[in-house]
C-alpha cells in the first residue's frame, strides 16, 4: 500500500486481540474494524495465535491491534513483530495509536525508530552495566 492509502476492498483484516484480566474483551473493537478474522489470546499463553497470524500472512494483508500494548513483550519484541508483517507484505496498524501505522510516512520512521530502541533494548540485556 501507498503511504495515506486505504485498503483496498481486497485488503485482508487481520486482528490480533490479548486480554489481560477476566471479562476484559477486545473483540468488539476489532469487530469495527471488519476484521476477517481475529486471533485471539489470553496474556501469558504461549502466543500460539499470534504465531498463527504470523503464518497466515499473506502480502497486502492489514494487521489491526486495539492498542499497541497487546502486542509485544518489550519493544525487541515488538519490532520484531512488525518487521515480520512487513517483510511478508503487510501492513501493521494501532487504532490507538494513529502513529503506528505503515501504511504512513510518519509510521514507517517510528518502525525504523522502535528498531533503534529494540538495538538498545538488546544490548542493555547482554551487558546490563554498558547503560550507564
Amino acid at each position: 500500500m501507498r503511504a495515506n492509502a486505504k485498503p483496498s476492498p481486497e485488503t485482508r483484516r487481520l486482528g490480533y486481540a490479548r486480554v489481560s484480566t477476566y471479562g476484559q474483551t477486545l473483540d468488539a473493537q476489532l469487530r469495527t474494524e471488519a476484521c476477517a478474522r481475529i486471533y485471539r489470546e489470553n496474556a501469558g499463553s504461549d502466543r500460539r495465535e499470534l504465531l498463527k497470524l504470523l503464518k497466515a500472512l499473506a502480502p497486502g494483508d492489514l494487521v489491526t491491534v486495539t492498542r499497541i500494548d497487546r502486542l509485544p513483550r518489550s519493544t525487541l519484541d515488538l519490532f520484531a513483530i512488525v518487521k515480520q508483517i512487513v517483510d511478508a507484505g503487510g501492513q501493521f496498524r494501532s487504532l490507538a495509536e494513529p502513529w503506528a501505522d505503515t501504511a504512513t510516512c510518519t509510521g514507517r520512521l517510528m518502525i525504523d525508530v522502535l528498531g533503534g530502541l529494540a538495538d538498545v533494548e538488546r544490548d542493555l540485556i547482554r551487558h546490563p552495566h554498558s547503560g550507564r
